[in-house]
């Protein structure tokens, strides 16, 4: 298991692209993995052929842990499924693959016990049990929110057959389209690829009259509902576990918050004008915190690792945190906010925003922000605090821009669009005066808001 970025530790197989007995050639990809931010691809680090799997698809294993053996030649294949045997029978290290929590097969298997012993006294024997069949693929399934996912060798494959991708339902997780669901539809002249689903055992009495036990799903996706959750057991995918962490690492900073009312009228004016073009909102406030963030270096520096020094970044990176459909948020960064122009950087950041939620960004476009955005503006949210990202000086909370009653310096009432915004710091490489410093300038930015067409 390659380490995919520098916070992975470890990583989910999504979808082995080749199977055991293929050959596969250095740079070729094998198999997609879900990092703590994103669906990768991982390459073939050599030529050979793929001896055997260690983690199917679905499980987890610790970056640098086996997740298959590649043979240099056919006369290795047997070698390297000893490997994978000799580790399943406790005779050599066992891969690191993640176990089901214990509370969640108690949830499962606690309800069928206590059907069991109800009906020991009215139900008669169940019939001898047929052969186990062989385990079927999950049944093909349309995703709730109506986008395409599929894995890479299913792009290439559909492309090559001719086959729209918006026709099928994935088997995979999350309604994922893979490469047999493409052969499925292309082999059955555009019939939807249904899999055989395992056959249930036939009922007994007590089982006839209560419904079967339901495991946790692993995330709560875009069908589930309330009711559906009550009483159950989540364990966090990659994502969120990777916030978690983050969030706990940054109660090590000591912070400090500086807050700041806006007139937000120009800035909505220059929006209205610039929205047909593509403008966003988000890249406007990306591109005024960059033209801000350019006089003031330290904002977007942090603290070296041995917290006896700062370490000055050569470019204004502005991230901005976007929540994701599965849970958890990601932070997509636009680069050289302060060099690039506004339109631009709409462009980039629309494209940022569709491929973080389909996790296809690259580690460099979620993890190289110096400067991070929190909008909860589009909420309703008047004001909130945002915490501090590790490795960094500073984040901005936004709240929403609302008509407030003013009083000019001429001591005249009127009534203008108000945005209160919260700036984090880390106060081992940020002084109050200099926080301060940057939100004026940035108030100067964003009611002058002209300079952002530049």
């Amino acid at each position: 298991m390659p380490a995919l970025s520098s916070t992975m530790t470890e990583g989910k197989i999504i979808t082995w692209l080749k199977s055991e007995g293929d050959k596969i050639t250095k740079g070729e990809s094998v198999v997609v993995v879900e990092s703590d931010k994103a669906d990768m691809d991982v390459e073939s680090f050599q030529d050979g052929i793929l001896g055997a799997i260690v983690i199917q698809e679905g499980g987890v294993a610790n970056v640098g842990a086996p997740i298959a053996y590649v043979a240099e030649s056919d006369a290795d294949l047997q070698e390297a499924k000893s490997k994978v045997g000799a580790a399943s029978n406790g005779n050599g290290a066992a891969p690191a693959q993640k176990e089901v929590p214990k509370e969640e097969t108690a949830k499962v298997e606690a309800p069928a016990a206590a059907r069991s012993e109800a009906a020991t006294t009215t139900a008669p024997p169940p019939p001898p049990p047929s052969p186990a069949p062989a385990a079927a693929a999950p049944a093909p399934q349309k995703r709730a929110d109506g986008r395409v996912i599929a894995t890479p060798y299913a792009k290439k494959l559909a492309k090559e057959l001719g086959v729209d991708l918006n026709n099928l339902s994935g088997s995979g997780p999350a309604g994922r389209i893979t490469a047999s669901d493409v052969e499925g539809f292309k082999g059955g002249n555009g019939a939807t690829t249904t899999h055989a689903p395992t056959p249930a055992p036939m009922p007994t009495p007590a089982m006839a009259s209560e419904p079967a036990p339901r495991a946790a799903a692993p995330s709560a996706g875009p069908s589930t509902t309330v009711s559906e959750l009550k009483g159950t057991t989540e364990p966090f995918n990659a994502l969120q576990a990777a916030v978690a962490k983050n969030m706990v690492e940054s109660l090590k900073v000591p912070e400090f918050r500086v807050a700041y009312s806006i007139n937000t009228d120009a800035l909505d004016a220059l929006y209205k004008r610039l929205k047909p073009k593509g403008v966003t909102m988000s890249g406007l406030l990306a591109k005024a915190a960059g033209v801000a963030l350019a006089k003031h270096p330290v904002l977007y520096a942090a603290c070296t690792a041995d917290g006896k020094g700062i370490t000055y970044n050569e470019h204004i990176n502005v991230a901005i945190a976007v929540t994701m459909p599965d849970g958890g948020l990601i932070t997509p960064v636009i680069k050289d906010a302060d060099k690039t122009d506004i339109y631009q950087i709409s462009r980039n950041w629309a494209d940022l925003v569709k491929r973080a939620r389909a996790k296809k960004l690259a580690p460099d476009e979620f993890n190289s922000g110096t400067f991070t955005i929190s909008n909860l503006g589009m909420y309703g949210a008047d004001a909130f605090d945002a915490i501090l990202p590790p490795g960094t000086a500073a984040i901005l909370a936004v709240g929403g821009s609302k008509p407030t009653v003013t009083v000019d310096d001429n001591g005249r009432f009127g009534v203008q669009k108000v945005m209160k915004v919260n700036l984090t710091c880390d106060h081992r490489i940020v002084y109050g005066a200099g926080a301060a410093e940057f939100m004026v300038e940035l108030k100067s930015v964003i009611e002058n808001p002209e300079q952002l067409t530049f």
